[in-house]
């Protein structure tokens, strides 16, 4: 049982109490007592607006199921609209704007590059992507499938000279694509000086050639005639040539480059949502604590990495000379954003005076922004944002609504901890459908601090589901990316974001690449999001942001923007096409494999969130291919065998038996874990597996589909049930 700290009508848990007061209020400039009483009345006056935003959805979803079953068969697209019309789900489009956000750092409002998100609950993950902002490409493509593993290119568990050679002709192709010299290879050079402020490079047959574009060329390291690094930029984001001839493979190389460095994310997204499972004050402390680390540049984590103690601090800034002789520093971390949780669930860290929890959501705006007011003055290491501003993605809001809501609370915050109006700037997630359709609206109330909008498909699929349940069966999952409704909204989020001004303001981001080990694969895909508009996209390590990162050199996005800009189209007809199943008799066998690899997927994201508290892992599917998985992938798998459930295309029974049948393949892909606990063991008595039937069975009845209600019980009662073991 947790224990209380009543201040005036709050009842804030022991833990929570403790950081707020010896941690985080200290030397942010905040006064305690002052504190506390807005807090109090913050939560007191916001708390009933949150409830009523949140029984609006509810009422809207059981209108829409009505009108489904009353047209059972029969769906005319016109009547459908203006059915969405007078229930206000397709709300009247208002006058047209430009986003006015002000004091945007340049990672986010003009340099295009990857972003990472990580699970702010884990100080060494936390750290990676931080430093991920440079990241060696030597590294990146011998540790990965981007160079194949032919016979005699293996990786093995030491150096290979002859995959090394692989790595540096890839590198030095590229440099000869995207740094090119005058009538010359990267790899015929044996020497690179600084003359006159220029770049030259002295070939095997003593031929002087330069970089065709100099301009390209912003400084280095070391002694102009022996450089040790030479800073290059194209497209905004940096590389740098690293010469160390003493190194074992600068030894190899003509000149004695030692690696190629990437200027690789340029962005970060620090998770309090869908990547932690954070349930109760312990677990939220721990998000809180390591974001004020973050903030205050002063976060380490200490582990064991072959053998020996390792320990990871923040990265510091990168310094160079101009070719005109000038010092300068580069930022040498990710600029940091933190995802806060949406506008759903309540906490049990602050009870009001009633007994009842509070909004999470507005707790986790007020202590995210306490910590980094640490950042704002400076209380720190080193810096975030240079322009002093606080970067909060918001996500699962729908409708402009909840928006202007999410705007208003930031608003308090602000006067809270006596900020500049607009000092908190907002990132809207566009992953829910009324949100999507109404994506202008939601930007218009948040132009004065929006920096960020992003499609997500598996959420957004997820709503897709649940609000159109009693529609019809759904197509099967995989055919969901090949839908209409897909690209259109796909396209729709760019379209609508360039015409309300975020071009050269804000970033336009796009979705995960969930396959991990699987590079060569992204290098081929994920440009395709590039040329689609967006100036950011999602990768899932630092690794990957290294590799994406080329994408951002080989294609010009602000030209690409641009070009969309001048053609921007309305795409909510196609968006509004239901994606149930125009013939719905799949075979058994057919039907079964959809069941295998939802129930698969879900069982193996459960396991490891109600048993050991990990929000975001590499989770085996059902061929053994390692994704990156996060609740988003839960709520589109579940909701769609509870889809299929409710539409009759599976009983009850075949679903358990899948779930126990899968449950065993889970437990086997996880054997080699000391601490797993198997499922299949006993079905009853299995808190991961019970939690993964209530996903599939109690589906309909869940919030929009979201999984957090169902997870946060059984997260609960698994640690309870932890702490009387150890009793």
């Amino acid at each position: 049982m947790s224990d209380y700290v009543k201040v005036g009508n709050l009842e804030v848990d022991s833990k929570l109490y403790e950081f707020i007061v010896s941690e985080a209020l200290p030397e942010s400039g905040v006064d305690q007592d002052q504190f506390w009483e807005d807090f109090d009345t913050l939560i007191h006056e916001l708390t009933p607006i949150n409830k009523d935003l949140l029984a609006k959805r509810d009422k809207i979803q059981k209108q829409i199921d009505t009108w489904h079953n009353e047209h059972s068969g029969f769906y005319d697209k016109d009547s459908y609209k203006e059915f969405l019309k007078e229930i206000n789900y397709l709300e009247p489009e208002g006058e047209d704007f430009t986003i006015t956000t002000k004091d945007v750092d340049d990672e986010i409002a003009v340099q295009a590059g990857p972003q990472l998100v990580v699970p702010a609950d884990n100080a060494r993950y936390a750290l990676n992507a931080a430093n991920a902002r440079y990241g060696s490409l030597y590294d990146a493509l011998y540790g990965t499938d981007a160079i194949p593993e032919e016979e005699g290119f293996e990786k093995g568990n030491s150096y290979n000279p002859k995959r090394g050679e692989k790595v540096v002709a890839y590198a030095k192709a590229f440099l000869d694509e995207i740094f090119a010299l005058e009538q010359a290879s990267h790899k015929d050079v044996v020497t690179y000086a600084i003359e006159a402020g220029t770049l030259a490079a002295i070939l095997q047959n003593g031929e002087k050639v330069t970089l065709k574009n100099q301009a390209q060329f912003k400084g280095y390291q070391g002694s102009p005639s022996e450089p040790s690094a030479i800073l290059l930029q194209n497209h905004g984001l940096h590389l740098e040539i690293e010469i160390n001839p003493n190194h074992p493979v600068g030894k190899r190389d003509p000149v004695g480059i030692s690696d190629i460095v990437m200027e690789s994310a340029t962005t970060t997204i620090m998770d309090c949502e869908d990547s932690v499972a954070a349930v109760d004050a312990e677990d939220k402390v721990l998000v809180y604590r390591n974001l004020l680390g973050l903030m205050k540049g002063r976060l380490k984590a200490t582990f064991q990495k072959s053998g020996r103690t390792v320990t990871r601090n923040l990265n510091p800034d990168r310094k160079y000379i101009t070719p005109e002789g000038e010092d300068i520093t580069l930022h040498g971390r990710s600029l940091m954003f933190m995802r806060n949780v949406g506008h759903l669930m309540t906490t049990p860290s602050i009870l009001d005076e009633k007994g009842e929890e509070v909004p999470e959501g507005i707790m986790d705006g007020v202590l995210t922004s306490l910590v980094a007011r640490h950042d704002l003055i400076r209380n720190s290491r080193y810096e975030n944002s240079a322009k002093k501003s606080i970067y909060i993605v918001k996500p699962k809001m729908h409708g402009s609504e909840e928006v202007a809501f999410a705007n208003d609370l930031f608003n308090r915050i602000e006067d809270l901890l006596k900020l500049n109006r607009n000092t908190i700037k907002m990132g809207i997630m566009d992953e829910e459908r009324r949100t999507t359709l109404n994506l202008k609206n939601c930007i218009e109330k948040a132009k004065e601090r929006i920096v960020f909008i992003n499609t997500g498909f598996l959420d957004r699929t997820g709503d897709e589901i649940h609000s159109s349940m009693a529609a019809g069966p759904m197509i099967r999952k995989k055919e969901m990316k090949g839908s209409k409704w897909l690209d259109a909204y796909e396209k729709s989020n760019v379209s609508v974001g360039l015409e309300a001004g975020l071009f050269g303001r804000a970033q336009i981001g796009k979705g995960m690449w969930a396959m991990p080990e699987m590079m060569k694969a992204m290098l081929e895909e994920k440009g395709s999001q590039l040329k689609a508009g967006a100036n950011t996209a999602w990768v899932p390590s630092p690794t990957a942001a290294t590799l994406h990162a080329i994408h951002y050199h080989y294609y010009n996005v602000k030209a690409t923007q641009q070009q969309i800009a001048a053609n921007i189209q309305d795409y909510r007809e196609d968006i509004l096409e239901i994606p149930v199943a125009e013939n719905s008799d799949w075979s058994e066998e057919e039907i079964q494999e959809e069941l295998d690899n939802n129930a698969q997927g879900i069982l193996g994201y459960v396991v490891r969130w109600v048993n050991h508290g990990v929000g975001c892992s590499k989770v085996p599917d059902i061929h053994n291919i390692g994704l990156m998985e996060d609740r988003a992938t839960l709520r589109i798998s579940s909701q769609h065998m509870a889809n299929w459930l409710h539409q009759n295309i599976v009983a009850g029974e075949q679903v358990l038996e899948t779930m126990k049948r899968m449950a065993k393949v889970v437990d086997q892909q996880n054997a080699g874990d000391p601490d797993y606990q198997p499922m299949a063991e006993n079905y009853d008595q299995s808190i991961a597996f019970q939690a993964a039937c209530d996903l599939v069975f109690k589906g309909l009845s869940q919030p929009n589909g979201y999984t957090e209600p169902i997870l946060h019980k059984r997260r609960l009662e698994r640690k309870q049930q932890l702490l009387l073991n150890k009793v």
